[in-house]
């Protein structure tokens, strides 16, 4: 079998990456119809579209940490099952209102946070179950190709439900019928992870509860310069850089004078690059820190860059770069932290890596966002790069010294 498809020779794993493909193809569709839901057949508008993606993202950034808890109490595989089926009742439930075409805003908002509530404990059961899947030595390839199956859902997700929201009269009805599909969707990964053989899954042992889980968690990380140091880089890069659908609509619609179709092409640039970015990282068998820092770096550099070029065809030639480098931070991150955990706060480290990595999106895209108003389109890039640039070396500084003070050698950069 080929290095990039390694990790698929195991049947869980296999079974696990096929349910992912679908329902993250669903998630994207869904993305695309409500947006369109609540700013054509609702007329709500772009400040409407803001509330919802932050009614989605809000209960990441205040549950995430207890769910790590959660996690690390729980059977894995059987809590995936509850919070795909949760997602899949808040999309059934927007579905069968818009069909039925008496939805409003108030429904969407409701149904936009169930489905924040179901991801929030969904995110770090569904990271510290790979390593539960797979081997050791097939961890890496594992993060990887689960970026992968993102990253093609990505491209084939908006695609599909823009045709069939087209298809169907691009009503209030149509964006129902993509809520309908993306429901049905999460049912494929609850079927798969019934399938599994759990003679083959390797669990980590079940904590019992306690009164301070989650500082237990917190005082873990904080010892451990390494995980110290992926949390802060992953901060500036989630936080100021990775704000792609402000910072794109900004430079198409503000710089080059384009419209829609224009904007969607550079998100289908920016999936390319993470799409190859998460087939390098497949083929990767172990992982250094200094790869994360030169993803940052490159990362941050290629937003600078991408600020200042005159046309729209060099800027779309530029996407690619910008999201394979952040796609390679991301994965090197993932996987640095999953290797680096003892199995015991596994589950707890990845809902911090969640809360850290999204969480502070509804932090850095307002800012951004008043930085394009304030000064242009061209400065929520350099500003952006910029500080994921100042967080790379704030993070090599802190590790440097953590490191020394617990005598950990630095060779291991």
């Amino acid at each position: 079998m080929s290095p990039t498809f390694r990790a698929l020779h195991n049947p869980n794993y296999r079974l696990y990456l096929a349910g992912s493909v679908v329902s993250n193809t669903g998630t994207w569709m869904m993305r695309v119809a409500q947006d369109w839901l609540v700013l054509q057949p609702l007329h709500g508008g772009s400040a409407a579209v803001g509330i919802t993606t932050g009614l989605q993202f809000l209960p990441i950034l205040l549950l995430t940490p207890y769910a790590g808890v959660v996690a690390d109490r729980v059977p894995k595989r059987r809590l995936l099952q509850i919070t795909q089926a949760t997602m899949g009742a808040a999309s059934l439930i927007s579905g069968a209102v818009a069909v039925s075409g008496h939805s409003a805003l108030w429904i969407v908002y409701l149904c936009a946070l169930g489905l924040g509530v179901g991801a929030a404990f969904d995110a770090p059961a569904r990271q510290s179950f790979v390593s539960e899947m797979v081997e050791v030595e097939d961890l890496t390839n594992a993060v990887g190709l689960n970026s992968a199956s993102f990253n093609v859902a990505r491209l084939m997700g908006p695609a599909a439900a823009g045709l069939l929201i087209a298809a169907l009269g691009s009503g209030q009805r149509a964006t129902g019928v993509v809520f309908l599909v993306n429901a049905a969707s999460y049912a494929a990964v609850i079927l798969q992870l019934r399938r599994m053989d759990p003679t083959l899954l390797h669990p980590a042992d079940r904590r019992a509860r306690g009164p301070h889980d989650l500082l237990e968690a917190v005082a873990y990380v904080r010892s451990q310069p390494r995980m110290l140091f992926v949390l802060i880089v992953i901060f500036f890069v989630g936080t100021f850089g990775m704000n792609f659908q402000l910072t794109s609509a900004l430079m198409a619609t503000q710089v080059y004078g384009k419209g829609a179709g224009e904007f969607g092409l550079l998100g289908s640039a920016l999936a390319v690059g993470s799409l190859t970015g998460a087939l390098m990282a497949a083929r990767r068998t172990s992982i250094r820190l200094r790869l994360l820092v030169l993803g940052a770096l490159g990362f941050g550099a290629a937003e600078v860059v991408a600020a200042f070029l005159p046309s729209y065809g060099l800027f779309a030639l530029c996407c690619p770069l910008i999201g394979f480098s952040a796609l390679t931070v991301a994965n090197t991150a993932n996987s640095t932290l999953q290797l680096s955990a003892d199995p015991a706060y596994r589950g707890r480290v990845m809902a911090l890596y969640m809360t850290v990595f999204q969480g502070g999106t509804p932090l850095g895209a307002p800012l951004i966002g008043w930085i394009g108003q304030a000064y242009g389109a061209r400065w929520t890039l350099i500003v952006g790069g910029a500080l994921v640039l100042v967080g790379a070396g704030i993070a090599s500084t802190a590790y440097a010294a953590a490191a020394q003070r617990s005598r950990t050698p630095v060779a291991a950069f």
